[in-house]
């Protein structure tokens, strides 16, 4: 919950009034973030001081003597806390982006106290009152279908959070709720240690036969920036890691390579992250039984469109077999090329990627590295708008002068294109740096909202970990990592597109296992025609990618399908298993292990997040018991772009208007069952799914 949020303090504090963090966004657009004035120094100050006005805020609703009704208690609680929402709104940023040991001092004494927050305002008994009272009163029933689905929300929130316990069980749940932060804090600080400090060091630019030129003068910025000039560096990050898997022609670091990359945070040493997973399964199953739930399986998913952890092990356990024998497959097939080639080896982890491009080339004629010259990443990001415009009527224009937090930031304004009216901006970070979390995400800054009759608009980021080469050269990606930038820009989509009242419904602001429909949903318009003519363009020809190139693509699209299910549902399984163990000394390593062997994973594959690495489950509670989620949206997500290819293809008119209306502009003011069958027409099934990931022949 995003506005509820405070803390009791034991004296007043003095404070600097020039602190910027603690000021209203100044500018255009209803304000802007002043990252150009922040400073670490200033964050637990502001941090504190908004918990300590946030506090009286929501005193004075809980103590209010009028009778409770939606306005003096619902809606109130949705005007509270807008200070601290924008303190913390930087302090995540600079937390995902701009992390150092200043920094990191800061978080580790600030989590714990910023997790006991909610706990203070959902243990708070005539707050509680007041929502119930509202809850349940035939007066909500005459209030807009909106109003009413935040009554429930903020009500079943609560209830979820332990706002029925006895105040011991209360105190309990708020000390195991800091010790998570805590946890959780430490957890991703030893990631970040090890994605940032440990790296394998080339000196000679033969040790790089196989990769690219794009990649190998990467390899070179990356040494620069760690004091190893003149030689070459392979980054712990997978868009560093995974290139070098593919294409390397020396088995040998690739398997060191390899090696380091899956030992993150499982390395022995005072980064390890396995005995902070035992304690943190420990909390979370004591926890759950606090809260009346069997495990925290049970707890997360019951407010889910899965509802439980049974029906989501259902859905995985039908993918798994199709995809592990494909698999046998796949590897059988890379083990004839490797035989062929006299290797003499017997297909490894550190093999797999190697090879199936090889037998991708074989069998497709298709070279990764022939598609790569024509995926210029600014290129593509002009595709993405081009998209937006086509779906949703969007249009980005980038402004200058807007403050940003790293030079490598640019801002866009987005408009309506018939209207001009403003939308929101749009925030592209698109390169690796130290201090910065690995992988690809989006996040609001503010969501879109039209409290008090006020429109609020929306403020939105997509990151990424691309690998920057010379200065005024183009980025060249893969088509993987296309693929993650339009499923990225899906997200920054839902929550532009957001048509609602309250900021607690808006956007992104939706169950775990649907808000990842609408980001996968978007990676299929890459590959349509409209986008690869216009914008897959050969960084040095400016000619668009042939059509028999395009042609093999499509060929190929159920290519490694059984690689990349297995290392996903390997990792959701995992997820959902711990959570329903036995919690008391599990070892983490050991666990993983014997799981694995007894669901049969094959050897020759490695999870897609490692336990000791899987920050998605044990660096916050958000998708813990919840990585199934991916899967879950791809059935939906199959099944909705059928829409499209049954009208009159990716860009019909009146299908984009029913998704824009009824999944992208709705957030949470709709039970996501019913806003997808309002678009859909019915509810959507795993046939497409199994269609589209070529398990069905």
């Amino acid at each position: 919950m995003k506005h509820l949020l405070f803390i009791v303090l034991a004296s007043p504090i003095v404070m600097n009034a020039q602190n910027i963090l603690l000021e209203p966004w100044k500018g255009s657009f209803g304000g802007v973030p002043p990252f150009n004035q922040v400073k670490i120094a200033d964050f637990k100050p502001a941090l504190e001081k908004a918990m300590e006005l946030n506090l009286a805020e929501i005193d004075a609703i809980a103590n209010n003597t009028a009778a409770p009704d939606f306005d003096n208690t619902i809606a109130a609680l949705e005007k509270t806390g807008q200070t601290l929402e924008r303190v913390r709104t930087i302090y995540e940023i600079w937390g995902s982006n701009m992390s150092n040991a200043e920094f990191q001092t800061v978080e580790t004494e600030m989590e714990p106290k910023l997790a006991g927050l909610n706990d203070k305002i959902y243990q708070n008994e005539k707050l509680f009152r007041r929502i119930e009272a509202v809850y349940n009163s035939e007066a909500l029933k005459k209030r807009t279908a909106e109003e009413q689905r935040l009554a429930l929300v903020y009500y079943r929130n609560f209830v979820r959070s332990g706002a029925r316990l006895d105040a011991t069980a209360k105190k309990r749940l708020a000390e195991i709720n800091q010790e998570l932060a805590g946890y959780f804090t430490k957890f991703s600080q030893n990631l970040l240690h090890d994605e940032g400090e440990v790296f394998l060091v080339l000196d000679n630019v033969s040790d790089l036969a196989g990769m690219p030129a794009s990649y190998i003068e990467g390899a070179a910025q990356i040494a620069k920036a760690k004091k190893q000039e003149g030689k070459w560096v392979i980054a712990n990050t997978r868009s560093s890691a995974e290139p070098f898997l593919t294409f390397s022609q020396r088995r040998d670091l690739r398997e060191k390579v390899w090696k380091m990359f899956v030992n993150r945070g499982d390395n022995g040493d005072q980064w390890d992250n396995n005995g902070l997973i035992t304690s943190i399964l420990k909390l979370r199953a004591e926890r759950a039984s606090l809260l009346g739930y069997k495990t925290h399986a049970h707890w997360r998913l019951e407010n889910t469109m899965a509802k439980t952890p049974e029906t989501a092990m259902q859905l995985m356990e039908s993918v798994w077999k199709p995809a592990i024998e494909r698999v046998a497959e796949e590897v059988a097939d890379m083990q004839k090329v490797a035989d062929k080639e006299n290797a003499n080896i017997t297909i490894e982890p550190w093999d797999y990627r190697y090879y199936a491009e090889k037998v991708r080339k074989e069998r497709y004629d298709l070279d990764q590295n022939e598609v790569k010259p024509y995926l210029q990443l600014e290129k593509l990001r002009e595709g993405m708008f081009w998209v937006a415009g086509e779906l949703f009527g969007f249009e980005f224009t980038l402004l200058e002068g807007i403050p940003v937090f790293h030079p490598d930031v640019s801002v866009y304004e987005v408009k309506d294109k018939v209207s001009k009216k403003h939308i929101g901006l749009w925030y592209f970070d698109p390169y690796a740096r130290d201090g910065k979390r690995s992988g690809a995400w989006m996040n609001a800054y503010r969501n879109q909202s039209r409290i008090a009759g006020k429109e609020i608009t929306t403020i939105v980021s997509n990151n990424s970990n691309f690998v920057k080469g010379k200065p005024g050269e183009p980025v060249l990606i893969s088509w993987d990592d296309a693929n993650t930038l339009f499923h990225e820009f899906g997200h920054a989509l839902h929550g532009l597109a957001s048509n609602v009242t309250y900021p607690s419904l808006s956007g992104t602001s939706v169950v775990r296992d649907y808000v990842e429909f609408p980001s996968q949903l978007l990676e299929h318009w890459l590959s349509t025609p409209e986008v690869l003519s216009r914008f897959a363009l050969h960084y040095q020809t400016g000619k668009p990618i042939p059509q028999a190139l395009v042609d093999k693509i499509e060929k190929a699209s159920t290519f490694n399908e059984g690689f990349a299910t297995t290392e996903f549902l390997s990792s959701a399984l995992i997820d959902m298993k711990l959570h329903l163990a036995d919690p008391n000394g599990i070892d983490a390593d050991k666990f993983e292990r014997e799981t694995l062997a007894a669901l049969g994973m094959p050897k020759q594959i490695v999870m897609r997040h490692r336990t000791p690495q899987f920050s998605h489950i044990f660096s916050g509670d958000g998708y813990s018991a919840g990585y199934y989620s991916y899967l879950w949206s791809d059935v939906i997500t199959a099944d909705a772009y059928e829409a499209f290819t049954e009208a009159g293809g990716p860009y019909d008119k009146a299908v984009a208007e029913r998704l824009k209306k009824h999944v992208f502009s709705a957030g949470n003011t709709v039970d996501p069952a019913d806003g997808y069958k309002a678009f859909r027409g019915k509810e959507a099934n795993s046939k497409a799914l199994m269609k589209k990931r070529g398990f069905v022949k």
